[in-house]
């Protein structure tokens, strides 16, 4: 780790954020339980720092059952409030109650496309895009109009942007980045 440059963004005091800058943000991972995962952090992030949100990720996996999408698209009222108190996590209670709600929806975008996935390739034709220095794009807010149609919350055009490049989608390591790339 010693003294490579990193975006702008890494926290170089804390190693699990570069643990993540370096092996896992940006690099295309596709299938249903990380893309979940990621989308339900991404959502917890609006208002605050990626890092809080990582530093917590260890006690959300506990909390929502490794992120099992059909057990959480199941809890209750009774599982609602466990959550908002659990103080291992964020507890604010209308993100609580969309992460729930949002796993029925993308299950339901399951069910239609086959995988979550082959959804987003709808609008990115399965390509990746690279770009650096933007907090959304039309493909974001193209992404984000279509989930709030689809009844999800907490899915504004920033998080959908971030959520993309976390997963691999848009590729925005900056130019100052050991790992930035001009073109894939």
């Amino acid at each position: 780790m010693g003294g490579r440059k990193r975006c702008k963004w890494c926290n170089l005091k804390n190693e699990l954020y570069i643990e993540y800058h370096d092996s896992e943000w940006g690099v295309p991972r596709f299938d249903d339980g990380y893309l979940y995962e990621m989308l339900i952090l991404e959502s917890f992030q609006a208002g605050l720092s990626w890092e809080c949100v990582l530093n917590k990720r260890e006690a959300f996996r506990v909390a929502y059952d490794g992120f099992d999408i059909e057990k959480v698209a199941r809890y209750g009222e009774e599982k609602e409030r466990e959550l908002s108190e659990n103080k291992s996590i964020i507890r604010n209670r209308r993100k609580i109650s969309a992460s729930i709600k949002n796993s029925k929806f993308f299950l339901n975008i399951i069910k239609e496309y086959g995988s979550f996935y082959e959804y987003l390739s709808g609008f990115t034709g399965g390509k990746t895009i690279i770009e650096v220095d933007k907090t959304t794009s039309e493909l974001s807010d193209a992404i984000s109009r279509d989930l709030v149609k689809r009844g999800m919350t907490f899915v504004g055009s920033v998080t959908i942007y971030s959520y993309l490049q976390a997963i691999g989608v848009i590729y925005s390591h900056g130019k100052e980045c050991f790992l930035y790339k001009a073109d894939k």
